[in-house]
């Protein structure tokens, strides 16, 4: 243990730099899923034969084992970051169009008709009423994904991606237990902030609701 601590020390401006593009394949990867996924959630409450077609073809992204997809990515765009972001991208999708398709239906229909009886335009009654309604749902989906991602970025390094999993595949490679615990607890750490800090959103926004 003394060892592990003495590595720590020594090391941790380079595990904060990798902590960093750990954070940074994340945070972008996720941002892209939002960008995408709530606009296809939406489409999926609005008609649930799109549905069934989105969500089936996040179903398969989702199931697909993330050293192959990743391995996929790479023959097609190449070694990198960017490579990397968009496995986290397509890993992130499902959650997010899910919750969302899910918190838009969960919004109780005589709410809807109270706004189309005031006047509301379908995006009116969407952005001012079912939207809000539907957001625990939604963030909820977003606290999977974001989970997801930070253990499916820890398989970076395989397709030329920085972040903590360089740390852990440089330990396997050399026997240093040392190096695989820093990037491992470091990881684990990052996902458990996380999960609690977008838990609390979600607990907040139910309180709201």
């Amino acid at each position: 243990m003394n060892d592990f601590f003495t590595y720590l020390s020594r090391n941790w401006d380079q595990l904060l730099e990798l902590t960093y593009q750990h954070i940074l394949m994340v945070i972008l990867g996720l941002l892209l899923a939002l960008l995408v996924g709530i606009p296809l959630g939406i489409m999926s409450a609005r008609n649930e034969r799109v549905a069934s077609v989105i969500l089936a073809f996040a179903n398969i992204i989702q199931v697909f084992p993330s050293l192959a997809l990743l391995a996929v990515l790479m023959i097609m765009f190449g070694l990198g970051f960017y490579t990397v972001v968009i496995g986290l991208f397509l890993y992130s999708l499902l959650p997010i169009i899910r919750n969302t398709y899910v918190g838009l239906k969960e919004v109780d229909e005589s709410i809807s008709q109270v706004g189309k009886g005031v006047g509301m335009t379908p995006f009116q009654l969407l952005y001012k009423v079912q939207f809000p309604l539907s957001l625990p749902f939604i963030i909820a989906g977003i606290r999977i994904a974001v989970v997801i991602a930070i253990g499916v970025a820890t398989l970076a390094p395989f397709i030329g991606g920085e972040g903590l999993g360089r740390e852990i595949y440089a330990g396997i490679n050399l026997r240093d237990p040392n190096k695989i615990y820093a990037g491992a607890i470091v990881a684990a750490i990052l996902a458990i902030i996380a999960d609690f800090l977008l838990g609390k959103a979600e607990s907040r926004f139910k309180t709201e609701k």
